[in-house]
């Protein structure tokens, strides 16, 4: 009866014991996702909107500059966190302690531990983002009554980043710095240039690039539509929720294959 349950709700096995082992850091999780980005919001969205605002408030549609950029720090906190949760974390699973193989020898099957992983994750995310989310809205950053999905596009911009990562990481078997490469070359240009404290038109061609291809850009636009009602063609709303589901999607094909490739079936 208890491999039976194993192989029926393995995946919430292992997401149990996921979010059973963040709990042991839960105040160090609490201040790197939320208090962070918090900090953004004081130093970009208080300090220097009192500057923007005075000077050139039409260049960002209208709104004043903290709820310009309140989405895009809601989304970059996620992302943020995606980068930590599906490299480091993956490989310790795979080779420094082999957390993975433990569970691997019950019922569970690599794809529930993989699932198991993505769903306490994801959780993860989705408490973060309403954490910020109802800071952001103490400060009047979100006018509308739908600013609440940005929560929700947040999450799925994590996903949507980390997955495709997590594949990645389940596929290295020698650590010589790949994930301090892709915090530097990846996850911050992605941060600087995904139209994230200014309009992604205002900047070149040469590098607006980045935005286009970046889960940063696509969720923070979607959440500027839901936080101040962005004014953007439906088709390009629609661009955004493909990208991200189907990015999301293809990492989560690929990781559920690198699992039980290192694994075995």
């Amino acid at each position: 009866m208890s491999a039976g349950r194993a192989r029926r709700w393995g995946s919430f096995y292992y997401a149990e014991q996921v979010l059973r082992v963040m709990r042991g850091y839960g105040w160090s999780v609490f201040l790197y996702s939320v208090g962070q980005p918090v900090a953004y919001l004081f130093a970009m969205g208080i300090g220097l909107a009192s500057l923007v605002d005075a000077n050139n408030l039409a260049a960002f549609g209208g709104v004043n500059y903290l709820t310009f950029i309140a989405p895009a720090l809601l989304v970059s906190s996620a992302v943020m966190t995606a980068s930590g949760d599906f490299s480091y974390p993956i490989m310790d699973g795979f080779k420094w302690r082999r957390v993975f193989y433990g569970p691997h020898a019950s019922p569970l099957v690599p794809q529930q531990i993989a699932a198991g992983h993505i769903m306490a994750s994801a959780l993860k995310f989705l408490l973060q983002s309403a954490v910020y989310f109802a800071i952001v809205a103490m400060f009047g950053a979100s006018p509308s009554p739908w600013g609440w999905v940005s929560a929700i596009v947040a999450t799925v911009a994590g996903l949507s980043f980390g997955l495709p990562l997590m594949a990645y990481a389940s596929s290295i078997t020698k650590d010589s710095g790949q994930f301090a490469l892709v915090q530097r070359f990846i996850v911050v240009p992605l941060f600087l240039f995904s139209g994230t404290f200014f309009p992604l038109d205002s900047l070149p061609l040469g590098v607006r690039w980045i935005g286009w291809i970046s889960p940063v850009w696509h969720g923070t636009q979607l959440g500027r539509v839901f936080t101040y009602g962005l004014e953007e063609s439906p088709v390009l709303t629609l661009v955004h929720v493909v990208f991200l589901l189907g990015t999301a999607a293809a990492g989560w094909t690929l990781t559920r294959r690198r699992f039980v490739r290192r694994m075995g079936a």
